[in-house]
């Protein structure tokens, strides 16, 4: 298992207790996986970026009152090599190494390359937690039985899920087609809180949390986020979710359900600006920030 030394792990701190693998509680997991990108690509450049971006997060988290890595520790793994493995191998080495960390008790933060890589994570954790749901933020369903003829294509990832007899929760969703459309309208499973409409409805994060389990796995697709706030994506769509409003809902989501582990994927980094992984990198921090408060 190779582990960064502190200088070169996530928030790079000075004290190297703090992430040592055998003491840490949380492990960041990076995830470099992309083969099916359909629109503009560098999704795999996204983990790297995101941990050199966490370098310039401040320690003190002001929303906390923390510096929450002293009270967990945060351990992370060099990159994930993918040499070879595609489509279901790929998912499968990903289901693999995210089973070893939550049976060694870490809590695992994935930070992925295009969204196929979910897959995998949910596996693993439905070993240990078969009841299971799926908290998506993300701007598309990513519900297409196959896409471009390969049913691991990054806009099947949510499919290939609901396969599982995993509940879903989506928000911010505004770009899907028709077949997706009438998947969520016919499945028990799939409950989508659509960007058009959370805008007019006060109450959409009760009736969202409402519709979780106990046991939640969180992913964030960073076109989730409007692209006035992480510009740095494959497939940007306008009217998405800003900072704030995502941060309370979290936030209520962290403390009102069992978050079991997360992940961040789809930052697709832009030449010349920092805004997007930096922004990202501060979100993963604020999360286990949050789960440690929880």
């Amino acid at each position: 298992m190779n582990v960064l030394s502190n200088e070169h792990a996530f928030l790079a701190v000075p004290e190297p207790e703090f992430c040592q693998y055998e003491k840490a509680r949380f492990v960041i997991q990076q995830v470099p996986y992309e083969h099916t990108s359909s629109y503009l690509e560098g999704s795999s450049k996204g983990p790297e970026a995101m941990v050199a971006a966490s370098h310039f997060v401040e320690f003190y988290d002001e929303e906390l009152d923390l510096e929450t890595y002293k009270q967990c520790g945060i351990a992370t793994l060099a990159p994930m090599d993918f040499t070879g493995k595609f489509d279901k191998a790929a998912v499968d080495h990903i289901q693999s190494e995210t089973s070893r960390h939550v049976r060694n008790g870490k809590y695992v933060v994935s930070l992925g390359a295009e969204h196929t890589v979910t897959l995998g994570f949910v596996k693993a954790y439905l070993e240990q937690y078969p009841d299971l749901a799926v908290l998506q933020i993300d701007a598309h369903s990513d519900l297409r039985a196959a896409y471009h003829d390969n049913p691991y294509s990054h806009a099947s990832v949510m499919a290939r899920i609901h396969d599982l007899n995993v509940p879903l929760v989506q928000i911010g969703i505004r770009a899907q087609c028709k077949e997706e459309a009438d998947l969520i309208k016919a499945s028990a499973n799939i409950h989508t809180f659509y960007a058009h409409t959370i805008r007019s409805q006060a109450d959409w994060m009760d009736k969202a949390i409402a519709a979780l389990p106990k046991n939640v796995y969180l992913t964030i697709d960073a076109d989730g986020f409007d692209p006035a706030v992480i510009p740095a994506v494959g497939t940007a769509e306008p009217n998405g979710l800003f900072w704030v409003e995502t941060l309370q809902f979290l936030r209520r989501v962290f403390r009102e359900r069992n978050v079991v582990g997360f992940d961040v994927v789809e930052c697709a980094p832009i030449e010349g600006s920092i805004l997007s992984e930096y922004t990202l990198a501060k979100l993963v921090y604020r999360l286990i920030g949050y789960q440690v408060t929880r």
